[in-house]
């Protein structure tokens, strides 16, 4: 018996040990341990639909992004590859509906922005053709209704506005626009423009100061008005008023091993979802009160397989279904909620 009690008492100090070192000293083998054993404590929030989508084999190219028409029950796909069709329209069930391919060259981040009178979707393009550096709305058949930026032509203008890789953008309900421009090119901006396309605002410098960037890859809102930029490679989030621009706050305590690259929030809001890239993770992490930022703080995770790779990810408003574009397994994968944690609701 003593020996079981000496055995039980070693083991634990052990673990302090490692907790210890692991925030104090830095340690990436003690950390990742650290972590494994937290993570099987934390609560589960979804599971994997593996019956989604019906039809895989219309993913023949390299999936990028992936946007949800909650409204109209839509799914889009954008992928990349020679021959291809670039976008597909998948159901929420995982029915496959219909592809296109007019005027799109290298998806890189999509958002849809429907509304009762229109069925739309638009597509940031990052490629060198004449349809390059451009952000572009198209209707739910392909037809091309808009064109943002210069096509063929990247650079630094604001009139006329250019872009340089325009990673993604979101579209509020009013029809504000906001943009985050620069996957590695000569852009590092967060701008928002109105739905007359008029420009509101911007933050547009290269840097790690509060309000400067280095790649912001993904941006979101949540209901209390605060905009969430994904700054992946200053390995952080930052945060904004949707109104004035100002700045909130920042969380980086959460991504020392690596930046996010796509921010949204679950459909009650009490989450943002964090997808990783190269870790091959998603984090749910506590949405802050308003009024306050605070600290980022991690409620439960899914760590995919390696070197699946979620580039970007899309919530539905109606299920609260995550939509998970991984450019490693060349697929969308499909998460659902457990109904004990998320009602049906939009935020």
């Amino acid at each position: 018996m003593a020996r079981f009690w000496f055995c039980a008492a070693g083991a634990g100090f052990f673990l302090v040990y490692l907790v210890l070192h692991s925030r104090f000293c830095g340690s990436p083998v003690f950390r990742e341990f650290v972590f494994q054993i937290s993570w099987r404590t934390e609560e589960i929030l979804y599971r994997l639909d593996v019956s989604w989508p019906k039809n895989s084999e219309y993913f023949t190219g390299t999936t990028f992004c992936v946007a949800v028409d909650s409204l109209n029950g839509l799914v889009y796909v954008a992928q990349r590859g020679d021959n291809i069709q670039k976008v597909l329209v998948f159901t929420e069930d995982g029915y496959f509906l219909r592809s296109w391919n007019y005027t799109v060259d290298t998806p890189h981040g999509m958002f849809a922005a429907s509304t009762q009178h229109e069925q739309s979707v638009w597509i940031t393009d990052v490629g060198s053709g004449f349809y390059g550096h451009t952000i572009k709305k198209y209707n739910s058949f392909g037809d091309l209704v808009q064109v943002l930026g210069t096509p063929g032509k990247k650079g630094t203008g604001l009139n006329p506005l250019q872009f340089d890789n325009p990673a993604e953008l979101y579209v509020e309900d009013t029809g504000d626009i906001y943009i985050v421009d620069g996957d590695g090119g000569l852009n590092n901006r967060l701008i928002k423009l109105s739905q007359d396309f008029r420009m509101l605002w911007l933050h547009g410098e290269n840097g790690t100061e509060p309000a400067k960037f280095n790649i912001p890859h993904s941006v979101t809102l949540d209901s209390a008005g605060r905009v969430w930029v994904a700054d992946r490679g200053n390995k952080r989030i930052q945060v904004f008023d949707k109104d004035s621009g100002e700045w909130l706050g920042e969380w980086n305590n959460c991504f020392t091993e690596e930046g996010p690259s796509s921010v949204r929030f679950t459909p009650d809001g009490n989450y943002l979802i964090v997808a990783q890239l190269n870790l091959s993770r998603l984090l749910f992490v506590a949405a802050p009160p308003v009024g306050s930022i605070g600290n980022c703080t991690v409620i439960s995770s899914i760590q995919l397989a390696d070197q699946v790779s979620p580039h970007f990810l899309d919530v539905s408003g109606n299920s609260g279904a995550i939509y998970v574009a991984e450019i490693g397994a060349k697929q969308v994968q499909k998460y659902v909620p457990l109904n004990s944690y998320f009602p049906s609701s939009h935020s």
